[in-house]
C-alpha cells in the first residue's frame, strides 16, 4: 500500500502532473518523478489514475521511458496559472472577444468561466482591465476556425510536419506538406509561417484558406528562420508579394522620410535610390487600393513619377479629374 502521506497528497499531485504534461511534448519518467518529488512507482500509479479519469496519457519507449499527454480523452485538462499568467489570459480573451471574428463567442465564454474562478485578490485587476481596455476590430478581419488555429499551433510547438489543402488567392486548391514554424496575426488575418520542402523555401499561408489539415506524425528539427523573428518575416513576405496590380514610383524624398510620414505601411517596398530619392513598389489585388496608396505618397508634396498597370493609370487620371473640379 501507498503511505498515508502519499495518498493524502494525491489530488494536488495529480493536478501538478497534468500541469507538467502540458508544458512539454514528452517527459522522461525519471525527471517527471523528480519534479513531483515522488517515486517512479507512485508516478506510474498516478498516470493510471489519470487514465481512469479519461485523460489520454501515452507511455513512450526508450532508454529511460516517459509519458506524454496525447490528443483525445475528455478534453482540456485543468490549468495551473500564476497571478501574472491569469491576468495575461484574461486580457488576451477580452481582446479576442472584442476584435477577432470566428473566435469572439468562444473567447467570451472562456472569459466568463475564468472570471468565475478568480481568487479575490485578482478581481480588482480584472475589473480594471474590463473598464480600461478595448480592442478596435480590423475592418478586413477574416473569421477563422479556433480548432484549426489550435491544430496549427500544436504542430508548430511539437515540430510535427503538417499536410493540408490550400486555396490560393485565385481560387486554386492544392495539397501542401510543410514544416510549420509559427502563427502570426496581422491586419485582421492569421498567417502560418512554414518551410515547404517540396519548394525548398519558406512560405506564408493564410489560416482561413487552409482546409483538411492533418498532422503527419513526422517530427522535424526547425530550420533557422531567415529573419529576426516571425513578425518581421511576415511583414517582409507581404511587402514583397506580387498581386494583380502593381505600380512603381520614383519619389524625390529619402526612403526613411516616406516611411515615417505615411499614415500606414504601404503594401509593398520602399528602397533608397540615391541620397535624396527612393523607389516605392505598390502591389494589391484591386487597382483601387494601389490608386489610394499612390495618392498617399503623392500627398507628401514631393515630385513623383509613376509607372503602373493600365487600370491603375486610369484610376489615377480619374482621381486627378475629380480633384481638379
Amino acid at each position: 500500500m501507498e503511505p498515508t502521506s502519499t495518498r493524502r497528497d494525491m489530488p494536488a499531485r495529480l493536478l501538478r502532473l497534468l500541469s507538467l504534461l502540458q508544458t512539454r511534448r514528452q517527459w522522461p519518467g525519471a525527471e517527471l518523478a523528480q519534479r513531483l518529488g515522488t517515486s517512479r512507482r507512485t508516478l506510474r500509479r498516478d498516470v493510471e489514475r489519470l487514465r481512469e479519469l479519461d485523460y489520454a496519457v501515452d507511455a513512450t519507449t526508450g532508454t529511460d521511458g516517459g509519458y506524454r499527454l496525447a490528443r483525445g480523452g475528455r478534453g482540456m485538462p485543468p490549468l495551473l496559472l500564476d497571478d501574472e499568467e491569469t491576468v495575461a489570459a484574461a486580457l488576451a480573451l477580452a481582446t479576442a472577444a472584442g476584435s477577432t471574428p470566428g473566435i469572439a463567442e468562444g473567447a467570451t465564454r472562456a472569459l466568463v468561466k475564468l472570471e468565475a474562478l478568480l481568487p479575490a485578490r485578482l478581481r480588482p485587476q480584472l475589473a480594471a482591465l474590463g473598464r480600461a481596455a478595448a480592442a478596435l476590430p480590423h475592418r478586413g478581419a477574416v473569421p477563422v476556425d479556433p480548432a484549426r488555429l489550435a491544430l496549427l499551433a500544436g504542430c508548430c510547438r511539437d515540430g510535427e510536419a503538417l499536410a493540408f489543402d490550400y486555396r490560393d488567392r485565385r481560387g486554386s486548391t492544392r495539397r501542401r506538406r510543410v514544416e510549420p514554424y509559427h502563427l502570426v496575426t496581422a491586419q485582421g488575418r492569421w498567417y502560418l509561417i512554414a518551410y515547404d520542402p517540396d519548394r525548398a523555401d519558406w512560405r506564408t499561408f493564410r489560416a482561413d484558406r487552409i482546409a483538411d489539415a492533418l498532422p503527419t506524425r513526422r517530427r522535424f528539427t526547425p530550420r533557422p528562420l531567415p529573419a529576426e523573428g516571425p513578425a518581421e518575416f511576415l511583414a517582409r513576405s507581404l511587402a514583397e508579394a506580387d498581386y494583380d496590380h502593381t505600380a512603381h514610383l520614383h519619389v524625390d524624398l529619402p526612403a526613411d522620410q516616406v516611411r515615417s510620414r505615411l499614415f500606414h505601411p504601404v503594401p509593398g517596398t520602399v528602397t533608397p535610390h540615391g541620397q535624396h530619392r527612393c523607389r516605392v513598389r505598390l502591389s494589391a489585388h484591386a487597382p483601387e487600393l494601389v490608386v489610394q496608396y499612390v495618392a498617399a505618397v503623392a500627398s507628401l508634396g514631393a515630385r513623383v513619377e509613376v509607372d503602373a498597370s493600365p487600370e491603375v493609370t486610369e484610376g489615377l487620371a480619374a482621381l486627378a479629374q475629380r480633384l481638379a473640379r
